[in-house]
């Protein structure tokens, strides 16, 4: 049985708990405090935000659902309200590469829990054959050109802080649609400086280049390592560049 606080009574105005719950919560979604389009937070930590039991904001969620406001499926609730967040995004997306999707061209994204490539275990101090958060990513063109792939590894440092990434652990069985373009601002609002390293060569006898991306914090851990294949041509260029953290 859920536990019962004295926040769970009737206002005076007659306005029960939950519907009061159900006005902050949709408050928090138009103001952008919790992005459009994001997982919610779990009932237990909305009912410690509240100050309220889980019952009562799993009433509110009840209420929003009703009105089309969040959807919830096996994975969790989500808002599914337009626009963008009030937070100012970085200036990068993720992964490295990535483009605007076009409705016409192909785009996917997935994450899964495994091994990951062997460079990518040793850049990120990653233990041989343990596993972590790997994130794929493709897109082309309609005509299927401009074909771009890329392999992102995240360490285990980037799992440990960064809450967003980690609740993906146990959802990352390969199968899913896992858009993570708000990656870079996930770490800053966790208090990283981004520190990336981008290496651009030319892949050997194909018309493509291969992008390099390494981001390590503040304090040299390495958060993620990210390789992207581009059908171009180009020489080898490296630049380098410190993102602050938010706030």
């Amino acid at each position: 049985m859920a536990r019962t606080t004295p926040h769970d009574h009737p206002t005076a105005d007659d306005q029960p708990l939950y519907g009061r719950v159900a006005t902050q919560l949709l408050g928090e979604l138009h103001d952008g405090t919790i992005p459009p389009g994001e997982r919610l937070p779990g009932e237990r930590q909305l009912a410690e935000h509240f100050q309220v039991s889980r019952e009562t904001v799993r009433q509110a969620l009840e209420v929003l659902r009703r009105d089309g406001l969040v959807a919830t499926d096996r994975r969790g609730s989500h808002a599914t309200l337009a626009g963008q967040p009030v937070e100012t995004p970085s200036s990068l997306t993720f992964p490295v590469g990535a483009r605007s999707t076009d409705p016409t061209g192909f785009d996917r994204a997935t994450v899964t829990w495994e091994t990951p490539p062997p460079d990518h275990a040793e850049a990120l101090g990653i233990a041989p054959h343990r596993p972590t958060l790997v994130h794929r990513y493709a897109s082309a063109a309609a005509d299927g050109s401009g074909l771009r792939t890329a392999v992102t590894s995240f360490s285990a440092v980037a799992l440990a802080e960064v809450e967003e990434l980690a609740r993906y652990r146990d959802r990352a069985d390969g199968s899913a649609a896992a858009q993570l373009r708000r990656t870079y601002d996930w770490m800053r609002r966790a208090g990283l400086t981004l520190h990336h390293r981008d290496a651009i060569t030319q892949v050997a006898n194909a018309p493509s280049v291969r992008v390099t991306r390494r981001v390590h914090d503040q304090y040299a851990r390495p958060l993620e390592i990210t390789d992207l294949v581009v059908e171009a041509q180009q020489d080898a260029l490296i630049y380098e560049f410190t993102l602050p953290a938010a706030g």
